[in-house]
């Protein structure tokens, strides 16, 4: 159904049966579900349910250059997920120009707080979530791995008395160090190779001091520690918008403080490839094995 066919249905929540194309795993979908609102403006996220579940939870950042919207959600980029039993909360956040990345990682705190307050309603356990996505999705998604906080047990609303803290990471291509993009010192801050994405760090970047000052706070490099979120990434080694630096710099760093974290390289391939949805099975395995205890299968590619 159509997401104007739930606007008619005066806010209640539209939940319809879908299958996957190729005879993939049966789900149920509910749409809008409003996990918080900023400034009057609901924030959403669309929850797909698995037919057979296994009581996980996995949050699928909806962004691309910090951008967000209901209409780029894709069930298909799913199906992996959805076919091991996950249940996958496809979060919409606060977009920019209107919302700056320190703004937008809130939204995500709040996505992940909301998710498991609510974790018995969806029958999944709120000790076990798992967090993906995408280039500015697997920036949030680091973000949420290595910065996930204690709720404040003073709040008025439950859902920010709740942990924002994930067990489990898996990314395609994120920026993991804005201060030093495609080599030391290169300044990615919404200026150089970053300047198309200047609206999403705001008036900060007027000033090297600005950009030096916010580059290192919205940097997840910034924040590893050895007891941060098992993190998997894959990355194509021909990306010329994030470059694979960027992945090795964040791994090479969490070797040094013992975190756990692997890199899948992918030859050749740029910001995106057509068999993406095929690596999110790797993304299932590694959910599998962090988030279950299951070991993945032999075959699986090995990270570097």
């Amino acid at each position: 159904m159509r997401r104007s066919l739930a606007l008619l249905l005066a806010g209640l929540f539209l939940t319809v049966t879908l299958r996957l194309p190729a005879a993939g795993p049966e789900f149920t979908r509910t749409e809008d579900v409003v996990y918080g609102r900023k400034f009057g403006t609901a924030l959403t996220m669309d929850v797909f349910r698995p037919a057979k579940s296994n009581h996980r939870g996995i949050l699928f950042m909806v962004s691309g250059g910090f951008k967000s919207d209901h209409d780029g959600i894709n069930p298909g980029f799913y199906g992996h997920l959805l076919e091991r039993g996950y249940t996958v909360f496809a979060v919409v956040h606060g977009s920019q120009p209107r919302f700056i990345i320190p703004e937008i990682e809130q939204d995500i705190h709040r996505a992940v707080r909301f998710v498991r307050v609510h974790a018995a309603e969806y029958g999944i356990d709120p000790d076990h979530l798992g967090i993906t996505g995408a280039s500015a999705g697997g920036h949030l998604s680091l973000t949420m791995g290595t910065q996930g906080r204690r709720g404040d047990p003073e709040a008025k609303d439950p859902v920010d008395r709740a942990s924002s803290a994930v067990q489990c990471v898996a990314c395609f291509f994120p920026p993991t160090d804005f201060l030093n993009w495609g080599q030391p010192s290169e300044d990615g801050v919404g200026y150089g190779p970053t300047a198309q994405f200047n609206p999403a760090f705001g008036p900060r970047t007027l000033t090297a001091e600005g950009r030096k000052a916010l580059g290192a706070e919205i940097s997840p490099i910034n924040f590893v520690h050895p007891r941060m979120a098992p993190t998997l990434i894959i990355h194509g080694d021909a990306d010329r918008l994030v470059p694979i630096y960027q992945a090795r710099i964040f791994t090479q760093r969490c070797k040094e403080v013992g975190a756990v974290c692997k890199l899948v390289v992918r030859p050749g391939k740029d910001h995106g490839w057509a068999s993406m949805t095929d690596d999110m099975a790797i993304f299932a395995d590694w959910f599998d094995l962090n988030l279950r205890g299951i070991q993945p299968p032999a075959e699986q590619p090995a990270g570097r």
